[in-house]
């Protein structure tokens, strides 16, 4: 099951935040159709929000096709995201940490790495790859 955390300096929404966070468990293979969300009450439990704001999230998790919600029963993922097998993905995530930690030994912070991530993506996705 998804553990969600929030970021208030993100700028971003508390119920986008949600959104996201099962969205990159569903690309990256953590979540599987089938697969229970957290209740809204648990959710409110552990991070102190709104149960709306919860609901608000799975409800836009729903409108995609994601997620659909059992009455009595709670909210199951219905599709993952992302092509890549479980093993491509791990080989991908090992060459990209390797690359990360290269980076940072070179002198390169977060920021930097952050700005040449989003370069390679504009990058690879002027060249058709993306």
């Amino acid at each position: 099951m998804i553990g969600f955390h929030l970021d208030p300096r993100s700028g971003v929404s508390t119920y986008l935040q949600l959104v996201q966070q099962v969205k990159h468990a569903l690309r990256l293979g953590l979540l599987e159709p089938g697969d229970r969300l957290p209740t809204a009450a648990e959710v409110v439990a552990a991070l102190a929000i709104n149960p709306n704001t919860v609901l608000k999230a799975y409800r836009e998790l729903e409108r995609e096709g994601l997620v659909s919600a059992r009455p009595g029963l709670g909210t199951f993922v219905e599709r993952s995201l992302g092509q890549a097998s479980p093993h491509d993905r791990a080989r991908l995530r090992r060459q990209l940490a390797g690359w990360m930690r290269s980076a940072y030994g070179a002198g390169l912070d977060r920021e930097d790495l952050e700005a040449l991530f989003t370069a390679a993506l504009q990058d690879a996705a002027r060249e058709g790859a993306a």
